[in-house]
């Protein structure tokens, strides 16, 4: 994996082509093709692990949604965070982010979660770490991706101005510690999950704290119904 050989949309390599020819990445590469080799399983599909920056383009980015791993169940995991594949069961923090939206925008909940449509109007759906062992929640943590997904921010941060970040828990928000709120808007809350969601998820108001924002800016408001 490295500038030439990636399947990268040309905006975000334009950017992110010097951290493919890093050693940090040439390491991790080793490491995901050494992992292939002994028989393991990896999420998402080698096609799909760069979903979230292939659906969406740099200059259309105006929400970002942070994530921290990819799923690791069979068929869950496709390249975007917090969504699964149609036809795979909703997620828990799914569920909740779906129980905020209604209270929030008074939207339907799905009964699916397949995110797709956010991604094609502007809403980055990043994970932190980009693959994962198959059953093995967190072992690609450390391994390098957080360093390219900090490139990832660092670029909209400089790049773009008027972006929403909405930080769901305390991995994304120290993650997004460097985010310039004087050009961007940074939402904080609870993660979505059934453990925290009732600390401040929901009731949280995101969603059309993010819309307000974006019509102020002279942006078309996200249609979040899936």
């Amino acid at each position: 994996m490295n500038s030439r050989t990636v399947d990268l949309e040309p905006e975000w390599l334009n950017h992110l082509q010097q951290e493919f020819d890093a050693d940090y990445m040439q390491t991790l590469s080793a490491f995901l093709r050494s992992e292939l080799a002994s028989g393991k399983t990896i999420y998402p599909a080698a096609h799909n692990i760069f979903t979230a920056l292939n659906k969406t383009p740099l200059s259309q980015v105006r929400v970002v949604i942070l994530g921290q791993d990819p799923y690791h169940g069979l068929d869950q995991a496709h390249g975007l965070s917090f969504s699964v594949l149609p036809g795979e069961r909703v997620p828990p923090s799914l569920k909740n982010i779906y129980k905020e939206l209604h209270n929030d925008l008074g939207l339907d909940i799905p009964a699916h979660g397949h995110l797709q449509a956010w991604a094609d109007q502007g809403v980055l759906l990043l994970n932190s770490v980009l693959t994962v062992e198959k059953a093995q929640a967190g072992s690609h943590q450390g391994k390098g991706w957080e360093r390219f997904t900090d490139q990832v921010i660092s670029v909209i941060n400089r790049e773009c101005a008027g972006v929403a970040f909405l930080l769901w828990g305390a991995y994304a928000q120290k993650k997004g510690q460097a985010i310039d709120a004087n050009k961007h808007l940074v939402l904080s809350a609870p993660h979505p999950s059934p453990l925290s969601a009732h600390r401040g998820f929901l009731g949280c108001g995101h969603f059309s704290q993010t819309n307000e924002y974006l019509l102020a800016n002279g942006y078309r408001a996200i249609d979040w119904q899936v």
